[in-house]
């Protein structure tokens, strides 16, 4: 077999086109932040390091550990979102003359624009990405009701509820979907559950991507860790254009991470955190692993369920369980290094997504069709 009959392939196509789709926005990312990092500086768009909870009590530990970082550029993903967005639109609208241009038929094939896999993801990104980039604002300027600036939490929740809302109902009236998939059990129909389950998952997602991005790096690893699993199991399920799409917004954080990493250049802010989590959120949803998200991105299981434990604990008893919530925060108040909890995340991280993944293939009897 010769080259020739090797590039004609369709797996091999397949494979090359996720991998140059998540180094094209490697690329676009990497080459981008100088110039709008360079723009935040300029602008001052730092972040205010607060002092009081929302409750108003003092944080002991937070604002103390991390007041050096005061003032560092935040609204960060947008370079991650934006990235994706002009990429997914380039593979439509300009690869296919510049692959008329130059001959080459493969650039043309990069095209992942695609309705059935892509459009739900690709609107949850940036609907989100818009109304963080309002809250990060308010957040730097002191506007809103909230202290110190930005949306009161029940707005913020608000939105949340409207974009999971329209997406179960989109998923749930539009597709037909109502079943959820038990890895190595099968699928189960569960009528109208399927709406409030859809809006827990993308919940979930969106709230803990947010809650656990508090240190350098941290919640930029574990998502790309995580978009990086759910790049292989939409191949594996042959759904290409999705699996490109996830490859994208892992190449784009990897760009994000390479200047994120401590001491940060600049953070991810909510139009990164909150987006991308819901984004993921969908992605879960449109692969039928709902339940494989959770074995995935457990870390996001520990760190919410370390804010509602501390919250709890408080309400009813007290007293706290944690030193500082969520959890992140608690092991830098016991002593450990900023850095050393965040790469102990992402191993612990990379360790679930691995059995995440191999749950979500061999789980769905993929290797069995």
């Amino acid at each position: 077999m010769d080259i020739s009959q090797i590039q004609t392939i369709p797996e091999v196509i397949n494979i090359l086109k996720i991998l140059v789709t998540g180094f094209l926005a490697f690329l676009m990312a990497f080459f981008s932040t100088p110039i709008f990092t360079h723009f935040l500086y300029q602008h001052k768009i730092g972040i205010k390091i607060k002092k009081n909870s929302v409750s108003g009590e003092k944080l002991k530990y937070v604002s103390t550990l991390h007041q050096h970082k005061s003032g560092t550029p935040t609204m960060g993903g947008v370079l991650i979102w934006l990235s994706v967005v002009i990429l997914v639109f380039a593979s439509h609208y300009i690869f296919p003359y510049i692959a008329q241009l130059f001959g080459i038929n493969f650039i043309a094939r990069l095209d992942f624009l695609s309705r059935s896999q892509v459009w739900l993801p690709l609107f949850a990104l940036v609907s989100a990405g818009i109304l963080g980039l309002f809250d990060d604002y308010m957040s730097i300027k002191g506007i809103g009701a909230n202290k110190g600036g930005g949306m009161r939490f029940f707005s913020r929740f608000g939105w949340l509820i409207i974009i999971s809302a329209l997406g179960a109902w989109w998923f749930y009236f539009k597709l037909g979907w109502d079943k959820l998939h038990i890895p190595a059990v099968g699928d189960f129909g569960i009528g109208l559950w399927y709406i409030p389950l859809f809006i827990l998952v993308i919940l979930f997602s969106a709230i803990s991507s947010n809650e656990t991005d508090g240190l350098d790096g941290l919640n930029g690893g574990i998502l790309l860790i995580a978009f990086g699993s759910f790049a292989l199991i939409s191949a594996f399920q042959n759904k290409i254009d999705l699996a490109a799409f996830c490859a994208a917004l892992a190449g784009a954080l990897l760009a994000f991470l390479w200047f994120n990493i401590y001491p940060a250049r600049f953070f991810m802010g909510d139009t990164g955190a909150v987006s991308l989590g819901i984004t993921l959120g969908v992605i879960a949803m449109l692969t039928n692993s709902a339940l494989v998200l959770l074995i995935i991105v457990f870390i996001y299981v520990i760190e919410s369920g370390s804010v509602v434990i501390q919250l709890f604990s408080k309400r009813f008893f007290g007293r706290k369980v944690f030193l500082a919530a969520p959890i992140h925060h608690h092991f830098e108040a016991l002593g450990w290094p900023e850095t050393k909890v965040t790469m102990r995340a992402w191993i612990f991280t990379a360790v679930t997504a691995l059995i995440g993944v191999i749950v979500g293939i061999l789980g769905a009897g993929i290797f069995n069709k």
